[in-house]
């Protein structure tokens, strides 16, 4: 540390310092402080030398080139434009993740709506034919989880409370659509099922107390417009096919509402979720379907159908049962991807496909006015779900 120096009265007079500085300049590797003899040295104030020069060091004073020179590291974190390239590829594979999701979703749909009809046709059991579909998907996901292809969801007693009203509305909401598919066409079916969303704006305001804006009660004109007068016009009503089509419009609203309020905090994903449903729904549904048609009608049934269709009738049930598993495992696993509002239009897009499908396939007869109210209807169910948000 070098200390201030304090003179005590005096100071070295001009003509000395000047021949130090002359001798300093002459020879500047030898530096000598000047004499101390004369002054006292304090430790009061450290020493802050501000410039070189005032020491006498001229020579000393000149600019040198550095010999170690620092420099600016360059930056690790990306520019803006490799961040910009970054979230738009994200982006990008978002979306071509849920086209994926959807097309899916659609082609799975119709080829289940398809063999479900074809069935039907030949063996006219819808309680054994929903059995079976959930039988199906309830085996798909035990093995799956047995060797370990899908993770086991951890679920506790709690859990299976909550859900068996799910199951229960889900299971009604099932039998109900199947039992309107074996009585009237496909398409029918799909027009009076496009009227979920009265339901649930009914459903929700008198037994909830829920009020909504004004926009989402004007979508429902369209909508019970619509299907009212596809009703109407359809050349091969079925009152039960049409009753059939009501009640699974309600009890799947009301799946819909317990799921809401029975999942909240639940930490098992869309395809596990939805395997947990099914197997549930297979307890419930075995019993009822017994003692509805029992083992004697089915054994009877399924000869006939062998003997109408051939060994293509086990086939037929196979796909059916498989194919409604998959389109539905791939509607839940949606949901963990998308906004409930893209599910909702997917979901007016699904029926679309599966009425135009259908008409094509099994060649239903359809008259320019049915077509329209077909029409009107999910022109309002896509207009309920653009106002509900």
């Amino acid at each position: 540390m070098i200390h201030s120096i304090k003179h005590s009265s005096a100071t070295l007079p001009p003509s000395d310092l000047i021949r130090q500085r002359s001798v300093i300049t002459q020879n500047p590797r030898f530096l000598s402080l000047p004499s101390l003899s004369k002054s006292v040295i304090t430790a009061k104030k450290p020493l802050c030398i501000s410039s070189i020069q005032r020491l006498g060091f001229s020579e000393l004073s000149k600019p040198r080139k550095p010999i170690i020179q620092c420099k600016a590291a360059e930056s690790d974190e990306p520019n803006s434009s490799a961040i910009d390239d970054q979230q738009t590829k994200s982006v990008a594979a978002q979306k071509m993740k849920i086209s994926i999701y959807f097309a899916t979703w659609w082609a799975l749909n119709v080829v289940f709506n398809i063999y479900n009809k074809k069935v039907l046709n030949a063996f006219p059991f819808p309680w054994l034919t929903s059995t079976l579909s959930l039988a199906a998907g309830s085996a798909i996901m035990l093995i799956s989880w047995v060797f370990r292809i899908a993770e086991a969801p951890q679920t506790d007693l709690e859990f299976w409370k909550t859900l068996f009203p799910v199951a229960l509305a889900h299971t009604i909401g099932h039998v109900a659509a199947t039992v309107s598919m074996s009585k009237v066409a496909v398409s029918f079916t799909h027009i009076i099922k496009s009227a979920e969303p009265a339901f649930s704006v009914l459903v929700s305001r008198f037994l909830l107390g829920e009020t909504f804006p004004m926009p989402v009660y004007l979508s429902l004109v369209p909508i019970i417009g619509g299907c009212g007068l596809a009703a109407l016009t359809e050349l091969n009503f079925n009152m039960i096919g049409f009753m059939g089509a009501m009640i699974s419009n309600l009890a799947f609203v009301f799946r819909n509402i317990f799921s809401k309020r029975g999942m909240k905090g639940k930490s098992v994903s869309g395809m596990n979720y939805y395997a947990c449903l099914s197997i549930l729904s297979l307890v419930i549904l075995t019993p009822f379907a017994i003692a509805v048609e029992g083992p004697q009608m089915w054994s009877i049934g399924w000869e006939n159908a062998i003997a109408q269709i051939g060994p293509n009738f086990v086939w037929w049930v196979a796909a059916q049962s498989v194919f409604y598993h998959l389109y539905n495992q791939v509607s839940y696993m949606s949901l963990d991807e998308i906004s409930p509002l893209t599910f909702s239009i997917g979901n007016t897009m699904k029926r679309i496909s599966v009425i135009v499908s259908s008409i094509i396939i099994f060649r239903t007869p359809v008259q320019p006015v049915n077509a329209l109210g077909a029409a009107i209807a999910i022109l309002g169910t896509f207009l309920y779900s653009q106002a509900k948000q």
